[in-house]
C-alpha cells in the first residue's frame, strides 16, 4: 500500500514538475535580463545562442526544428510553381515557426537565373525576419553536388566520381569554394553536399555521386571539399557543407536504392565510417542521415548510429537532418512507428535535429510540442537540438547579414571558374587502355565523331543538373562544351564529321584519321538511375563493333556515372572513361584525346569485368575462394591509370620502424618521370598486415600523393599516416569490441616494393 502511494506522489510531482516547466517554455514573456544579447554581433556565439534559446517558446523551439521545401511557399503551396504567395509563407513561417527552407532538385525560381534565386530567398527572408517575434532568420538550402546545379547558367563541375578519380585533394578543394561562392550569392548557406558514401555496387544509381570505393580516398577529398565550401579566406563563400548520407546507405542489399542494407558491424566499423571522419575533423557543419535501414534499423531511428557513433564515437558537434520526408517513412514505409507522433518522438530521441519534410509543416512543429508535452520527448533533447540549429546560423552570419544583393549575383555566378572546371574534367579522365592511338593529332585531316553521348548535354552533365533527374524535358540547355565541340575546337583544321549512326560512322570512316565514340547513360538520379545490368547496350558494343571493323583507330570515350561492363568495347585501340565531366567536359575530354594534357587521373574504383561483381572492391577479404573469379579479378583494378609517359618509383623509406599505436608513419619514396614529356603521377600507399587475428584486406590504402614531374626528373615524396587508419575492430563473430590497433608487424607497400615497420 505504501509503495503505491509513493508511487503516486512521486508521479504527481513528475506531472507538476512537468507542467511547471512546460508553462516556462510556452511563455512569451522577456526574460529579466531585457538587453538582447543574442543581436550584438560583438557578442561571443555561445553566449547569443544561450541568451535566444531562453526567450524561445516551445513552438518557436519546434519550428527551428524543421525545414520545408519551397514549393509551399509559392504557386499553388504544393507542387506547381509561380510566385510567392503571403498566405503560403504564413502557413510555413508564421504558423508553423519554420526555420528552414529548402529547394530541392528543380525547385528554382519561375526565372532560373542568379539574380532571381537571390530575390526569391531574400523574399522569403524579409517575410520571415518581419513576421517573427524574435528576428531568428531562415536558413536556406540546396543540393549543390557539382556546383550549383539547380541553377541553369551556373557552372557544372564533374560529378563527385570524377572528381574522385583525379586523386587531388587541392582540386576537391576548390571545386568546393567555387560551388560555395556562387551558392552564397543566391542566398543559399547550407549545401547539402558532399557525398561520403563509399563507391560498392554499381547497380545503384547514386554511384557517381561518391569520390571512390576506398574510405581513405574518399576521405580524403571530401574533407578538402568541406573546407573549400566553408572556408574560403575572404568569407565571401562561408556556407555549411553536409556529411551524407551518414551511414551504410551506398550498399543496398539487392543494389536498388533505399532497401535495407545488411552490414557486419566490424565491416561497418572499420570501413563505412571511417569514410565520414575526415569530413568530421574538418569541422562541417551538418550531417544527412542515412534514408535507408542498416541491420533492420531505419537509420534516422537508431540511437546507436546517431548518439553512440556520430556522436559518442565520432565527435560530430553540429546539426543532423533527415533527408527528405524520412520520419514519415517510419509510418508509411518502415512500419517501426504506429502513428505520425511516435515517429516524430522516435527519430528526435535518436538524435534528428532537423526534419526535412518537405510538405507538411505544421504536422511535425506539432509532433515535437505534443511530443514534450506528453513526455515521450524531453525539453532537454529540444534545446540540444535546437541550439545547434541556433549555433549553425549564428556561425554562418545570418543573424547579422541575413540577405544577398541580388545585383552581384549574376557575375559571380554565371561562367565562374570555367577554367577550373575544364581542368577538373580532363584531371579526372583516365586512360584505362591505349594500344598507340592516343593521343591524335591536332593536324589531323579527318575525325569521325559517333555514340550517344558525342553532342548530349544533358548526358554529359548527369543527374542534379537543372532537375532532380537532370536536365528537364523542354528546359533550355545549359551552357556547356560537348566532346564533338572540344574536338572541333582542339583540331580547327581537321574535317571532324558527326555521324548520328552507326551506318553514317562506318560510312565516314573510310579516309578518317580515327573515329571517336562517345558513349554514355541517360541522365537520372537515385531509384530512377538504378540497373540490374550495369553494362553497355548491345547498341553501344554493336556501334564499337561496327566502326573497328572499318580497320580505322578507335577511340572509345566512356561518359557514365559507373563503370560499366565493355563487352565488345574492351578491345577498342584506345579507352577514356571520362565519367560525367560537367560544363567544360567536352574541352577537358578533347585536351586529353590530343595530348594537351598528359592524362593523370587514376579509378577510384574497381573496374569489373562482368555484371555478376557486384558489390565490387579492391579490398576484398581473404579466405579459401573456389571458383574462378572468386578472388578480385577486375577489367581494371583500382587505381589503374596510363599515362603518355612513363614513372617509376622507388623502394619506400621509413622514418622510423617502430611506431606507436597513436602515432604518425613516415614514407618516403623517390618518383622519377622515365618518359619524354611532362605528368603527373599519383603515388599511393598501402599497408599490408601479415598476421591478423580478425580478417584484413591484403593491402588497406593509408594515404596517398600527387606529384608533377618534367620528362627526365625525380624527386622525393612523402606520404605520412597515423597509425589509427590500421584500426580494426577485434573480437568473435559479433564484433562485440571497439576498434583499436593490433600491435605487431606491418608492411608499407609502393608499386612493387616494401618496407616493414612494428607497431608496439
Amino acid at each position: 500500500m505504501w509503495h503505491s502511494r509513493k508511487r503516486t506522489l512521486g508521479g504527481a510531482l513528475a506531472a507538476l514538475a512537468l507542467v511547471s516547466t512546460l508553462a516556462q517554455a510556452s511563455s512569451t514573456a522577456e526574460p529579466d535580463d531585457r538587453r538582447q544579447v543574442y543581436l550584438d554581433a560583438s557578442a561571443p556565439t555561445d553566449r547569443r545562442v544561450d541568451d535566444l534559446l531562453r526567450r524561445m517558446t516551445l513552438e518557436e523551439k519546434a519550428g527551428q526544428m524543421t525545414q520545408i521545401r519551397v514549393g509551399k511557399l509559392r504557386g499553388d503551396c504544393q507542387w506547381t510553381n509561380g510566385p510567392l504567395r503571403e498566405d503560403c509563407m504564413k502557413a510555413v513561417l508564421v504558423d508553423a515557426k519554420v526555420g528552414s527552407i529548402l529547394s530541392g532538385g528543380g525547385d528554382a525560381p519561375i526565372t532560373n537565373t542568379p539574380r532571381a534565386w537571390a530575390e526569391m530567398t531574400n523574399a522569403v527572408q524579409k517575410y520571415a525576419l518581419d513576421n517573427n517575434r524574435l528576428k531568428i532568420p531562415v536558413l536556406y538550402g540546396a543540393d549543390g553536388v557539382h556546383g550549383h546545379n539547380n541553377v541553369l547558367t551556373a557552372t557544372m563541375f564533374p560529378h563527385q566520381i570524377g572528381v574522385g578519380a583525379t586523386w587531388n585533394p587541392a582540386l576537391a578543394e576548390q571545386v568546393g569554394a567555387s560551388t560555395a561562392k556562387a551558392m552564397r550569392a543566391t542566398g543559399a548557406f547550407w549545401n547539402f553536399a558532399p557525398v561520403s558514401d563509399i563507391a560498392r555496387d554499381t547497380r545503384w544509381g547514386r554511384y557517381y555521386e561518391t569520390y571512390g570505393e576506398d574510405p581513405v580516398l574518399a576521405g580524403m577529398l571530401a574533407a578538402a571539399n568541406v573546407r573549400g565550401q566553408q572556408g574560403a579566406p575572404d568569407g565571401t563563400a562561408r556556407l555549411t557543407a553536409t556529411a551524407k548520407h551518414f551511414a551504410g546507405y551506398s550498399e543496398p542489399a539487392n543494389g536498388h536504392d533505399r532497401v535495407p542494407a545488411h552490414l557486419p558491424v566490424r565491416y561497418l566499423q572499420d570501413t563505412v565510417l571511417p569514410a565520414f571522419q575526415p569530413q568530421f575533423d574538418a569541422g562541417v557543419g551538418t550531417v544527412m542521415i542515412n534514408s535507408g535501414a542498416v541491420n533492420g534499423v531505419p537509420v534516422h531511428a537508431s540511437k546507436h548510429m546517431l548518439t553512440t557513433q556520430l556522436r559518442d564515437r565520432m565527435g560530430f558537434r553540429g546539426v543532423a537532418v533527415t533527408d527528405w520526408e524520412d520520419i514519415r517513412y517510419l509510418v508509411t514505409r518502415y512500419r517501426v512507428a504506429a502513428d505520425y507522433p511516435e515517429a516524430v518522438a522516435m527519430a528526435v530521441n535518436a538524435g534528428v535535429d532537423v526534419a526535412m519534410e518537405p510538405s507538411e509543416a505544421g504536422e511535425f512543429t506539432k509532433g515535437v510540442v505534443d511530443g514534450v508535452r506528453r513526455g515521450a520527448i524531453s525539453g532537454k533533447r529540444v534545446d540540444q537540438a535546437v541550439r545547434r540549429v541556433l549555433k549553425l546560423k549564428f556561425d554562418l552570419g545570418l543573424f547579422d547579414k541575413p540577405f544577398v544583393d541580388p545585383a552581384k549575383a549574376d557575375a559571380i555566378v554565371n561562367g565562374a571558374d570555367r577554367d577550373l572546371a575544364r581542368r577538373a574534367a580532363a584531371e579526372g579522365a583516365v586512360l584505362l587502355r591505349n594500344e598507340g592511338v592516343l593521343p591524335l593529332s591536332t593536324g589531323a585531316r579527318k575525325l569521325v565523331v559517333t555514340g550517344d553521348t558525342a553532342d548530349s548535354v544533358p548526358r554529359q552533365l548527369g543527374g542534379w543538373t537543372v532537375g532532380w533527374q537532370g536536365v528537364p524535358n523542354g528546359s533550355p540547355l545549359p551552357p556547356a562544351t560537348t566532346v564533338l565541340q572540344g574536338v572541333r575546337a582542339a583540331a580547327p583544321t581537321a574535317d571532324v564529321v558527326s555521324a548520328p549512326t552507326a551506318a553514317d560512322a562506318v560510312a565516314q570512316a573510310g579516309d578518317a584519321d580515327a573515329v571517336i565514340v562517345v558513349l554514355g547513360e541517360a541522365p537520372a538520379a537515385e531509384g530512377v538511375a538504378d540497373t540490374e545490368n550495369p553494362a553497355l547496350t548491345g547498341e553501344q558494343q554493336a556501334l564499337v563493333d561496327a566502326v573497328r571493323g572499318t580497320g580505322k583507330p578507335v577511340v572509345v570515350v566512356l561518359l557514365t556515372g559507373r563503370p560499366l561492363v565493355l563487352g565488345a568495347a574492351a578491345d577498342a585501340g584506345a579507352l577514356v572513361a571520362g565519367w560525367l565531366p560537367g560544363s567544360e567536359g567536352g574541352h577537358g575530354i578533347a585536351d586529353v584525346l590530343f595530348g594537351k594534357v598528359n592524362p593523370s587521373g587514376r579509378l577510384p574504383v574497381s573496374w569489373p569485368k562482368t555484371v555478376g561483381d557486384q558489390p565490387f572492391s579492391y579490398d576484398q577479404l581473404p579466405g579459401p575462394n573456389g571458383g574462378e573469379s572468386s578472388s578480385y579479378d577486375p577489367a581494371y583494378p583500382f587505381g589503374h591509370g596510363l599515362s603518355y609517359t612513363t614513372f617509376t618509383t622507388s623502394a619506400p623509406r621509413l622514418k622510423a620502424t617502430e611506431v606507436r599505436r597513436d602515432g604518425r608513419v613516415e614514407v618516403t619514396v623517390t618518383a622519377a618521370n622515365t618518359g619524354s614529356r611532362a605528368g603527373e603521377l599519383v603515388v599511393p600507399v598501402y599497408v599490408h598486415q601479415p598476421v591478423s587475428k580478425v580478417l584484413v584486406p591484403d593491402q588497406r590504402l593509408v594515404g596517398f600523393t600527387k606529384v608533377a614531374l618534367a620528362a627526365g626528373e625525380q624527386r622525393a615524396v612523402t606520404v605520412a599516416f597515423d597509425v589509427r587508419r590500421l584500426a580494426v575492430t577485434p573480437g568473435d563473430v559479433d564484433a562485440s569490441g571497439s576498434r583499436e590497433v593490433a600491435t605487431g608487424r606491418y608492411e608499407v607497400v609502393v608499386g612493387g616494393a616494401r618496407a616493414g615497420f612494428t607497431v608496439r
